[in-house]
């Protein structure tokens, strides 16, 4: 399976992005990921003709099989940096129309950015999305600087047996939506 892994934050150092690495790493054997970031993406303006950033990240959806989002928490909802690319993407492009989607998060705070999630969430099942959104278990991080070790691994063996889960959930629900 083709995954299209989306960091949506545009941080330096950024703790999702990590998220999406490990990810990545440690289910290379399972699937095929590229890890891309909103991170650089012009603001998104109503309009204008989507740059060509915006439209090579359009495509790079619609190649995939899958796109898994990471994103943290601002002001309880979604950062600016991937709301704007997700206006560019709802309006100039829909990649978005049938693809199955999940998401997880991770923050510096306790809560792991629950409140971010709920809220791409919504967006994704709005008009000029038609998203597929996973709606099981939710994938949540909190503490984020105390999760990874210098080398971006996850230290907790807890965390890694739920995201272990986690993704077997989402397996089988693949094979559900996809049959």
């Amino acid at each position: 399976m083709k995954i299209l892994a989306l960091s949506g934050s545009n941080a330096d150092g950024s703790y999702n992005l990590a998220l999406l690495k490990f990810i990545a790493k440690h289910f290379a054997d399972k699937y095929d990921f590229e890890v891309v970031s909103v991170k650089g993406l012009p603001l998104f303006k109503e309009g204008v003709d989507a740059p060509a950033a915006i439209l090579d990240l359009g495509k790079k959806i619609e190649e995939a099989d899958m796109v898994l989002i990471a994103l943290p928490e601002q002001q309880h909802s979604v950062t600016s940096a991937l709301k704007s690319a997700l206006e560019w993407l709802s309006s100039a492009v829909h990649p978005f129309s049938g693809k199955p989607v999940v998401v997880v998060s991770t923050s510096p705070f306790a809560q792991g950015a629950a409140r971010s999630q709920l809220r791409l969430k919504t967006i994704l099942l709005s008009p000029g999305f038609g998203a597929q959104v996973f709606n099981g278990d939710e994938f949540m991080m909190g503490l984020a600087p105390k999760q990874f070790d210098e080398n971006g691994n996850l230290v907790d063996e807890g965390t890694i047996k739920f995201l272990n889960h986690f993704f077997d959930e989402i397996d089988s629900w693949y094979a559900q939506i996809t049959k």
